[in-house]
């Protein structure tokens, strides 16, 4: 008695894609919604994270459009030791500062500088439009890397989105398909008998 090797099965791939009898008009509608899906998540994540990176440098510009610097008096001296450290700060202390607009008019307000800054000492501060003291804006370097680094955190997450919404896509058109396949089951598999011989 002779024995057969046993047969290996070499998958076929991008069997969607070649014409066989076996294909059905759902799976190239899968294949298609499959290669969609992952070009959209590469060009829109890519997109995406571009576009959040061009808008987090154009509202770092604007922010910088609305400020401008001023130089400041000390009125008092900062304190010599800074309070205890949180680990989020440089430093430095908060201290009262005076200053005069182009107009003549006296503001004052408060801001960060060196511990033990004698009072009258000159400090630049930057203010907003209605003369509060703000933070001073982010710039050059700092404004680049995070503007490139918003971009990087938005690209996958966009990416991540499409690639969610087309699975859901596919997830729906493979559950209609094995209702396609169970409908014809119900009308070929009382008739398998017939096929078969017996």
């Amino acid at each position: 008695m002779t024995r057969t090797p046993p047969t290996t099965v070499t998958p076929v791939r991008l069997w969607r894609w070649r014409r066989n009898p076996l294909r059905r008009h759902s799976d190239v509608v899968e294949a298609w919604v499959v290669l969609v899906t992952w070009i959209l998540v590469l060009v829109g994540g890519v997109l995406a994270g571009v576009l959040a990176a061009q808008a987090t440098d154009a509202a770092f510009a604007a922010r910088r459009a609305q400020l401008h610097q001023v130089s400041a008096v000390l009125t008092d001296g900062a304190v010599k030791t800074p309070p205890a450290s949180t680990g989020y700060d440089d430093g430095r202390v908060w201290a009262a500062v005076r200053w005069t607009d182009k107009d003549g008019s006296v503001h004052t307000g408060r801001t960060k500088v060196f511990p033990g800054a004698p009072g009258g000492s000159r400090v630049t501060v930057w203010t907003d439009r209605a003369g509060r003291v703000v933070a001073a804006p982010v710039t050059g370097a700092a404004a680049g890397l995070q503007s490139a680094l918003t971009g990087v955190l938005v690209a996958p997450s966009a990416g991540a989105a499409v690639w969610a919404a087309g699975w859901f896509v596919r997830g729906r058109l493979i559950r209609r398909r094995m209702a396609e396949w169970d409908e014809e089951w119900k009308q070929i598999g009382p008739r398998w008998g017939n096929f078969s011989g017996t």
